[in-house]
């Protein structure tokens, strides 16, 4: 089979989208030192640097799987993040179940349909689809096992659960919700175990529900692994453990930089198989 030319729609697709990925990640690196800053120095515009980050690290993900995949496929599995993740959500914020009871606060800025704010979606986007490379990343050594499929869902899950230990703390800095009291024993800042369990299991049900959108069905010239994901999924780490610092929660710091160190460790080792 001939390779495509240089003028071909999956060729200017790919160019198109890496273009667009290089100007996304300039400018996300600047909103990212711009965030760590205003955690140690407060400034007005706090609120839109953290919305700005936040939209660009979405745009951002999305972009990368651009690159590789056709736009319908990228935009159905970031619609049904978007329908169940947030869905969840509005019924948590709803019910209190199945997360726990909680509210969300003014800073996570303006709700949808007066129940979900804007930014919850995209936390579930950028959370999933960066936790899936993440995942890809550690399981390169094993990407020819027959149940490797199975296990990039199962550990993408683990590590949105992971994220989302180190989410809780930084969410209390930036008092972006407030948890209720709740009657189960076991708490990490605030948040009930079951809200971390509840996010691993919808995460594991959103993946098996995306993973067909996400195979690339065209044979690929090889490449070298995608570290995009990587950088995003320490970063967003990188940044919660920051904001625990600067209001000395020396212990959910040092569980963060844990989380991020261990995650690290074995994302490299397969990016270099």
């Amino acid at each position: 089979m001939d390779n495509p030319s240089e003028s071909s729609p999956a060729v200017l697709q790919n160019k198109t989208a890496a273009v667009l990925l290089l100007l996304l990640s300039c400018v996300l690196a600047v909103a990212f030192g711009l965030v760590l800053f205003s955690l140690f120095q407060p400034v007005k515009s706090s609120p839109q640097l953290d919305a700005a980050f936040l939209i660009l690290a979405t745009a951002g993900t999305l972009t990368a799987l651009w690159r590789r995949l056709p736009l319908q496929n990228v935009a159905l599995a970031a619609g049904t993040i978007v329908l169940i993740g947030g869905g969840m959500s509005a019924l948590g914020a709803r019910t209190n179940l199945p997360f726990g009871p909680f509210v969300y606060a003014s800073a996570s800025g303006p709700l949808l349909f007066k129940t979900l704010p804007w930014s919850i979606p995209l936390v579930w986007v950028t959370n999933v689809l960066n936790s899936r490379g993440m995942a890809r990343l550690m399981l390169r050594p094993w990407r020819k096992n027959k149940s490797y499929g199975y296990r990039v869902i199962a550990l993408a899950a683990l590590l949105v659960l992971l994220f989302d230990i180190a989410l809780e703390p930084f969410a209390r800095v930036k008092h972006l919700w407030i948890w209720l009291a709740t009657a189960l024993p076991l708490t990490w800042q605030g948040a009930p175990i079951m809200n971390f369990i509840s996010w691993g299991l919808i995460a594991a049900l959103i993946l098996f529900l995306i993973t067909p959108a996400l195979i690339v069905k065209k044979p690929r010239s090889k490449s070298g692994p995608e570290l995009h994901s990587l950088c995003l999924w320490l970063g967003g780490i990188a940044l919660c453990a920051t904001g625990c610092a600067a209001r000395g929660l020396w212990v959910p710091m040092s569980v963060d930089v844990v989380i991020g160190i261990g995650a690290a460790i074995f994302a490299i080792r397969g990016a270099m198989w």
